[in-house]
């Protein structure tokens, strides 16, 4: 049988499939590592990992391995009854997280379904009050979406659920202001994502946690894309010292299988949600389970967050020293980072990149976001960074 290319596939793409996302770039047909390659043949090295997903790249042993396992004794199970890689995943999770005796974790599908869960619990305080980040991006299902603060995501699908207040990130006084006994919960990411990378100040999140505090409302860190390993720590909330009410949990912990995880702190928060309550179908089965573990054991074996650490640390020195002029600089943390451009061009670059062989992408006109797989080398980064000249050829910084 013939193989099909790229031009075939996404005719047949644009016939069937909701044109939600646009048209793709290419129709990839297969992994290995840190690299992947399209319907033509050509390969890449990928550089997003499925917007920081495939912690481990792809096709790797340990993932593959507990797939298959798994998939030989139980793929699904509901919950009426509970499985041993459910207990141990959630068991693990409050390990690496450090939360304290009387901890849980409720497993979902996805990000934006623990953000749901999360919101569910906030109500449970008796408040209904919720405060967000300017700029920040937390799903695009109901609930979420009125925590997401892009007008373009959220004004089609208006009136969203009502008394959510979003306040410049790091601004201690607009914080300061909007942190009431009226506020169920106060959500934050450690690292805006799609805003390019944009931190959150280890000082703002620990005024963030005594503000909370004093007023009983609950802190929820936003973990979906930074944690497991991403910025090299388990969670990046732990580079501020502070101790959330409850995270969330997705993308790199299934390492491509759809996971997620409301990971709630002490008995107090952990009890808010009780039997009937909250729920699914798929949160929690067997086989995403037993892959979770997986990536967790793998990380932890193979002294992954030091290497995210340590290659982050390269990615910065090496694109520090081009000296390019459309380069301002390299922000973000662990292997989580933008490349900022003195231009609005990130969509031509990431263009050129594609063509080039490199996937990255281009959250914000004028920054590259590069969330490889945690296992990627620095050689591998280093074939990025030579290229990266000649992708901002013809290419003026603004005056």
């Amino acid at each position: 049988m013939r193989a099909l290319d790229n031009a075939t596939y996404l005719d047949r793409y644009a016939h069937s499939l909701m044109g939600v996302y646009g048209r793709p770039k290419a129709v990839l047909t297969r992994g290995q590592g840190c690299y992947v390659w399209d319907a033509d043949g050509n390969r890449y090295l990928d550089l997003l990992a499925g917007i920081a997903v495939n912690a481990l790249g792809h096709g790797h042993p340990a993932v593959v391995d507990a797939l298959c396992r798994q998939a030989e004794s139980l793929i699904h199970v509901s919950n009426l009854f509970a499985t041993p890689p459910q207990i141990e995943l959630a068991e693990r999770l409050l390990a690496v997280a450090g939360a304290p005796g009387g901890s849980s974790v409720f497993f979902a599908n996805s990000g934006t379904e623990a953000i749901e869960a999360a919101i569910k619990l906030s109500r449970r305080t008796g408040r209904t009050g919720l405060v967000a980040a300017e700029a920040a991006f937390h799903g695009r299902t109901t609930g979420a979406l009125a925590l997401t603060h892009k007008l373009a995501y959220r004004q089609p699908f208006e009136p969203l659920i009502p008394s959510v207040t979003h306040v410049p990130l790091n601004d201690e006084a607009a914080l300061r202001a909007a942190i009431g006994t009226d506020v169920a919960a106060l959500f934050l990411e450690p690292f805006q994502g799609e805003a390019g990378v944009v931190a959150a100040d280890p000082a703002y999140l620990r005024l963030a946690r005594e503000l909370t505090t004093a007023s009983g409302t609950l802190l929820i860190i936003d973990e979906v894309q930074t944690g497991v390993g991403r910025t090299g720590t388990w969670f990046a909330f732990q580079q501020a010292g502070i101790v959330p009410d409850a995270i969330t949990v997705a993308k790199g912990l299934g390492a491509g299988v759809p996971i997620g995880a409301l990971v709630t702190f002490g008995p107090a928060v952990s009890g808010l949600l009780t039997a009937g309550q909250h729920g699914t179908t798929f949160g929690g089965n067997p086989l995403a389970a037993a892959v979770g573990l997986a990536v967790l054991d793998t990380i932890e074996t193979n002294n992954l967050l030091a290497h995210a650490t340590s290659v982050g640390n390269h990615l910065v020195d090496s694109v520090t020293a081009l000296g390019h002029p459309l380069i301002r600089g390299v922000r973000g943390a662990g292997l989580l980072r933008a490349i900022e451009l003195s231009a609005d061009v990130s969509a031509v670059v990431a263009d050129r990149a594609l063509t080039a062989g490199f996937i990255v992408n281009a959250p914000t006109p004028d920054v590259l976001r590069l969330a490889p797989p945690l296992v990627i080398t620095k050689a591998q980064i280093d074939s990025f960074v030579t290229a990266l000249p000649a992708l901002l050829e013809t290419l003026e910084p603004t005056s």
